[in-house]
């Protein structure tokens, strides 16, 4: 296990330490999003580790050892050898000639995430990289100083070297960094903390910038999140059956035991619990709801069930050495193969991605369901809490099911898998790419489509019931006390819609507390885990 540590400095409950155990995707998440302290592991064999990987490397130099990327051009250029007294000019060269990267920026979250997941890498102790390196990445993350790195330029391998080298040219006090809320010259903020830029050494530029740390730091945030749409959408669902007098019996627990996927039957059961089916159980007018009602679990299930692959996955590529050459420093090997490319991350976001925009479409389909009373089986038309005189002017939830429809197809659209699209890139060396960089980037954007619309049915649904109850149709004693406390709460941000206004700040606090994970939902079951 990974070590955690008192910090007396930081005033914080704990430090991660990397070098001495695996790092999990929850320590990746608190380190991007809490600004969790970190520290490098005083084990003997982790220090071992990194002595002898700089030992060996200058062995090999003095003995005019070939070695890829050291005394030899990158990529294509590998045939093409540096002299011995040119060799520590290398790295700023590749840092510089990659330094190309277009698009948004990721955020100061996300690069606190791609430091940490660097680092965990590095500290596999097979990268051959110095102590002045290492520790700089932990002062980077300790006193917040991250680099500011655009999104686009990489195709997954050889590794994510273009927004790579924004972190590696930020070691050597060029580029811009984010630093208390501010977009600063890096050269500027490392004396404030008694920091200054370190020199690479020969293998430290291509250690770096050779792997897989942007792709699986976004897996690592996207695995978050993914994971709390699965139980959110399980209690929206659970509302909109309430809101339309559906039937509780399509989650009854031997319905379920007949088919026996893990995830479907937790989410069966979490949406059974939240109607209430054993003290209340419900019975529509249809003998069979609809599927985005009766299907729920199967759909929601299919993600669920897929987390503990996910997670796998990802923190097996969090914790690997995943650059090249692998220097073998205590064995005296340099290993020279293709760990820096991302065909299992690319494939687990190209898979998330998908299971995930299948929740947007699910919430879509009852958000249809709850504003047509062709179908919501006695609810106002577009859900308008309006009184029957003022009706004809409102229309409550008209326009929110219309953008649910556009976030939805847009997030369907981003569907298609990144990873068949394998371009032949680098004269024709990389002439088989990952794209999990991209995959990882299309999974964050449909995450965030699907959360809109989950932040829209969340309003919607709320409504639905209320308006219920205030028709006498729907008995608040009859609720469980989780349902009631969440519905409380929603009602005291999102009062009931009646007479038309504008929603989008609702909208967008709303979503905010959804990434925020402000409702611990099931929270028993997590701990069961």
């Amino acid at each position: 296990m990974t070590t955690v540590v008192t910090d007396p400095v930081k005033h914080s409950s704990s430090t991660v330490t990397f070098g001495s155990g695996r790092i999990s995707i929850e320590q990746i998440t608190a380190i991007a999003q809490q600004n969790l302290p970190v520290a490098l592991s005083q084990d003997s064999f982790f220090q071992q580790q990194i002595d002898a990987g700089v030992a060996f490397l200058d062995k090999l130099l003095a003995e005019d050892g070939v070695i890829y990327g050291v005394t030899t051009g990158y990529g294509d250029s590998c045939t093409v050898k540096v002299p011995l007294s040119q060799v520590h000019e290398l790295p700023i060269h590749l840092i510089r000639f990659h330094g190309c990267g277009l698009g948004d920026y990721f955020t100061a979250e996300q690069g606190r995430a791609i430091l940490a997941t660097r680092l965990c890498s590095l500290t596999q102790g097979y990268s051959g990289v110095s102590w002045p390196l290492l520790k700089q990445l932990t002062a980077y993350l300790n006193h917040n100083i991250i680099p500011r790195i655009p999104q686009e330029g990489s195709v997954g391998a050889s590794g994510d070297l273009t927004p790579l080298s924004y972190v590696a040219a930020s070691l050597i006090g060029e580029r811009e960094v984010y630093h208390n809320n501010e977009i600063r010259l890096v050269v500027d903020v490392l004396p404030e903390h008694g920091l200054a830029p370190i020199k690479l050494r020969p293998k430290e530029g291509l250690a770096i910038m050779n792997g897989t740390a942007v792709m699986t730091a976004l897996a690592c945030l996207a695995y978050h999140r993914a994971e709390y749409l699965t139980r959110l959408s399980s209690r929206i669902t659970a509302l909109a059956s309430l809101a339309l007098k559906g039937n509780s019996n399509h989650f009854d627990e031997i319905l379920f035991s007949v088919k026996p996927h893990i995830g479907q039957n937790e989410v069966a059961s979490w949406i059974r619990n939240d109607l209430n089916h054993h003290e209340h159980p419900r019975n529509s007018d249809r003998l069979q709801d609809r599927y985005s009602i009766r299907c729920a679990p199967h759909i929601i299930g299919v993600l669920r069930d897929a987390l503990p692959w996910f997670k796998q996955t990802i923190e097996n590529e969090l914790n690997s050495a995943n650059d090249n050459p692998i220097i073998d420093g205590i064995g005296e090997h340099v290993l020279h193969g293709g760990h820096f490319y991302g065909g299992h991350i690319a494939m687990v976001m190209d898979s998330m991605k998908t299971a995930v925009a299948n929740l947007a479409d699910l919430h879509d389909r009852q958000m249809a369901l709850l504003v047509d009373s062709k179908f919501n089986n006695g609810l106002p038309s577009n859900l308008s809490g309006a009184s029957t005189e003022r009706r004809h002017l409102n229309h409550g939830f008209k326009a929110v099911q219309i953008g649910c429809s556009a976030w939805t197809a847009e997030a369907l659209k981003l569907t298609m898998p990144a990873s068949v699209f394998s371009r032949s890139t680098e004269c024709h060396n990389q002439d088989k790419v990952s794209m999990g960089t991209i995959a990882a980037r299309d999974c964050l954007r449909v995450l965030q489509l699907t959360e809109q619309v989950v932040a829209a049915s969340l309003l919607a649904v709320q409504q639905g019931v209320q308006l219920r109850i205030n028709q006498g149709e729907l008995h608040q004693a009859s609720l469980t006390a989780d349902i009631q406390q969440m519905l409380n709460q929603l009602q005291t941000d999102y009062p009931l819609l009646q007479e038309d206004r504008p929603l989008e700040h609702s909208l967008r606090q709303l979503i905010a507390q959804i990434q925020q994970q402000q409702w611990p939902l099931y929270q028993e079951a997590q701990d069961a885990k």
